[in-house]
């Protein structure tokens, strides 16, 4: 019985662009992830229902340098980012 062996060449690899970073060893962010879970729980895992709990989050992160900063609207978040900047907050539902 003869075997085969197939042999594939090796290439680099590269670690994605965004959706990978350090874990918060240190507990920075850890009130805002909290606070993200618990709204993804009562909400029953709809996270456009949580939109600015994440954002607190990913803030957090960034500020922490547990992310590199980023621009809200590339991160989806322009437009809670500019109802912050103007103060029109609207009332929750």
């Amino acid at each position: 019985m003869a075997t085969q062996m197939t042999f594939q060449a090796r290439t680099s690899v590269k670690p994605p662009e965004k959706g990978s970073f350090p874990l918060d060893h240190d507990g920075e962010c850890k009130e805002f992830m909290t606070k993200y879970m618990r709204c993804l729980r009562q909400n029953k895992q709809e996270n456009t229902k949580c939109r600015q709990e994440s954002m607190n989050y990913l803030n957090c992160r960034m500020q922490n340098n547990l992310m590199a900063k980023e621009d809200w609207k590339k991160l989806g978040y322009s437009d809670i980012a500019a109802e912050k900047q103007t103060g029109d907050n609207p009332a929750p539902p």
